[in-house]
């Protein structure tokens, strides 16, 4: 293995602190720091609107030369997203983008001068889409254009109009700015359809991975008849949620309930404190034993992009999973081997009596889940395709 100072530099930009770790893409980024770190001296650039924590900061130290953490105040987010109106830039990506910290960002490239740039998400794009000194990975990991397209759906006046105008917006950012980059990643198959340029297939799929330590056995007792976890002030997680409590849980009469994440939504809260059979629990800090609760894992996404950490999870951890066709396209589990997939009101009652009442069902999806998982879905497989990505352009 080469020395540290033998090693070639990696420039990273997030559009977040990559601790801790309740959102997907602080999850990707950090697995993928972790693993990337062994190959490269990595200087790690964060954009953040929050202040950062220093035993947050320590877990992200270990991994990295160099971190340089970059606040968004909130009167310069405004500014700029209200300028904004009069561009056809997305609002997501004005959010980010910041004059004066892409003049320390132009300074750092100067100091450092990496073999390679790598970018997650197009919110971090803007900084260094005009630097060719080096050569630069732009990882998608979403197709957000997408996924605003669905939020417009269910959403109505006013939201349903911006939300049009900036899947609008994503769409014809995401085609322009992969010209820019030489290299190109995204989190499935699924999520790389939707991307409009005429090369996409030659976007690199890059899925997302499992931590070694959810495959041990975890002690707990399963008091919960369905659990689902997530980020819970994210909207497509909000969405599931409200329609596990509001719409699933009363046709199940006697049956209990157990929602669990980060930050959750206000009204999520009023909801589900009016049934004795709905638990919201915050963040927590070993989700493992969240999982373990429940006796099925149950993820009726129906709006959002990508590729759901909280199956792999919950697959690995053997609990079994019921989830819907969208959610399952990312991970590609083959319905009643891997898990259950279901899409109306009634596939799901039904999924869930006929897995809570056939224990011998519910033990062959626990091991061949398991299996499957093992076998297609470790950051230190995924992080090595990337590698070789990063490794052949130079």
């Amino acid at each position: 293995m080469n020395s540290t100072a033998e090693k070639p530099i990696l420039f990273v930009l997030l559009s977040r602190f990559p601790f801790p770790l309740e959102k997907g893409d602080k999850l990707r980024a950090f697995y993928q720091l972790r693993e990337l770190s062994v190959h490269h001296r990595i200087i790690l650039i964060c954009l953040t609107d929050t202040s950062v924590k220093d035993e947050h900061l320590d877990k992200i130290r270990t991994i990295c030369t160099e971190i340089r953490i970059f606040k968004l105040g909130k009167f310069g987010i405004y500014a700029r997203l209200f300028l904004n109106l009069f561009s056809t830039l997305p609002f997501q990506v004005a959010y980010f983008h910041s004059y004066w910290i892409k003049k320390k960002i132009k300074a750092l490239l100067k100091e450092y001068q990496p073999q390679h740039i790598y970018c997650q998400l197009i919110r971090t794009s803007e900084y260094v889409k005009n630097y060719h000194h080096c050569f630069k990975t732009i990882d998608y990991m979403d197709a957000l254009s997408i996924g605003m397209e669905r939020r417009a759906e269910r959403s109505k006046g006013i939201m349903k109009i911006l939300f049009q105008e900036e899947a609008k917006r994503l769409r014809n950012y995401e085609r322009k700015i992969f010209d820019y980059f030489e290299g190109h990643t995204i989190i499935s198959e699924q999520d790389r359809s939707f991307i409009v340029h005429p090369e996409r297939q030659n976007i690199s799929i890059i899925p997302n991975g499992i931590d070694i330590s959810f495959f041990e056995e975890i002690e707990t007792t399963s008091d919960y008849d369905l659990v689902f976890i997530g980020n819970l002030s994210y909207p497509p997680n909000i969405e599931a949620a409200t329609f596990l409590s509001k719409t699933l849980m009363p046709m199940l009469p006697g049956k209990k309930l157990l929602l669990a994440g980060a930050t959750p939504d206000p009204d999520l809260i009023k909801s589900t404190t009016r049934s004795s059979n709905i638990t919201l629990l915050g963040w927590t800090d070993d989700i493992r034993s969240t999982y373990k609760k429940g006796k099925l894992f149950i993820a009726p996404m129906h709006i959002g992009t990508g590729m759901q950490n909280k199956l792999l999870e919950a697959m690995a951890l053997g609990v079994p999973c019921i989830t819907t066709t969208l959610a399952n396209n990312a991970i590609q589990g083959v319905h009643r081997e891997h898990l259950i997939v279901a899409d109306s009101e009634k596939e799901m009652i039904n999924s869930i009596e006929e897995m809570l009442s056939n224990s011998d069902l519910r033990n062959q999806l626990i091991v061949n889940a398991r299996n499957f998982v093992r076998s297609n879905y470790s950051w230190s497989h995924t992080a090595l395709e990337l590698e070789k990505i990063l490794t052949n352009q130079h």
